[in-house]
């Protein structure tokens, strides 16, 4: 199993953004951080880089869920969910899977609450289009 839940999504960069954030809305995630790494890399190192987001996000419910089984899984959090463009019309959506990434932790009580989390982000990106 891949490490990351991912997508080539046939639309351009800043619509599939918008598509992102509102799919993420629909299944309870709020946007916490929003990093814009091609704005960074320009102002930081003056490389020109293609557009390139890092969206902070957070399902309260199956935060609250973790932090109660598990103190020190804040380390994971926010999820992390990157889109960047590969052409004019062409965006990759992709987020690491939590079961894959919980099992670092070995806690075998975390698991239902990274299927769970895993379970939405898939749908998530399996809804863009």
């Amino acid at each position: 199993m891949s490490y990351n839940i991912s997508r080539r999504v046939p639309m351009p960069f800043p619509e599939t953004v918008a598509s992102v954030k509102k799919a993420l809305a629909a299944e309870g995630f709020g946007v916490l951080t929003e990093i814009d790494v091609q704005a960074t890399l320009q102002a930081k190192l003056g490389v020109e880089f293609g557009p390139y987001l890092i969206l902070g996000v957070c399902n309260p419910t199956f935060a609250h869920q973790a932090l109660q089984i598990e103190k020190n899984i804040g380390l994971f959090m926010p999820c992390n969910i990157i889109a960047y463009a590969t052409g004019e019309a062409e965006t990759v959506v992709a987020a690491v899977r939590p079961t894959v990434a919980m099992q670092t932790v070995g806690n075998p009580a975390l698991g239902t609450v990274a299927s769970g989390v895993e379970t939405k982000l898939e749908k998530i990106i399996a809804s863009l289009y």
